[in-house]
């Protein structure tokens, strides 16, 4: 970390142990590794809440992201159009909804002939829902 060689810490140790003395030597040195494990910790805390807001912040763009990508309704138009463009086989398949108590007074039931006898489709009239693939 610091460029001091063996000989640089030798002079320091003699200069600190003239200037603060024998005494208190100890006591200075361990406020001195306190002070420096302080100040470790603070740098590790603001590295911390750096990367705590960049992560928030690419958080946020993925967040973004994936609600465009999952708009189930944008993907269902862009299928939709990609497999009936002018949106003809839309409208064939749209059907009216049916009360069923109001067509069961109105009705009356069907004939036994009616139920053995098929109908036959007209050739001019397009099929209510188209035949499936």
């Amino acid at each position: 970390m610091f460029d001091i060689g063996w000989d640089e810490m030798a002079l320091i140790a003699v200069i600190s142990l003239i200037v603060i003395g024998p005494k208190d030597l100890p006591v200075v040195l361990r406020q001195m590794g306190r002070m420096t494990r302080k100040a470790r910790d603070m740098a590790a805390d603001f590295h911390r809440g750096v990367d705590d807001m960049v992560r928030e912040s690419e958080l946020d763009d993925l967040k973004k992201q994936v609600a465009k990508v999952s708009d189930v309704n944008l993907l269902r138009q862009e299928v939709d159009k990609a497999i009936d463009p002018t949106g003809q086989m839309a409208k064939a398949m749209e059907l009216p909804a049916l009360d069923l108590n109001s067509a069961a007074e109105v009705a009356p039931p069907p004939s036994a002939e009616a139920v053995a006898a098929p109908q036959e489709i007209k050739a001019s009239e397009p099929p209510a829902r188209p035949p499936e693939p």
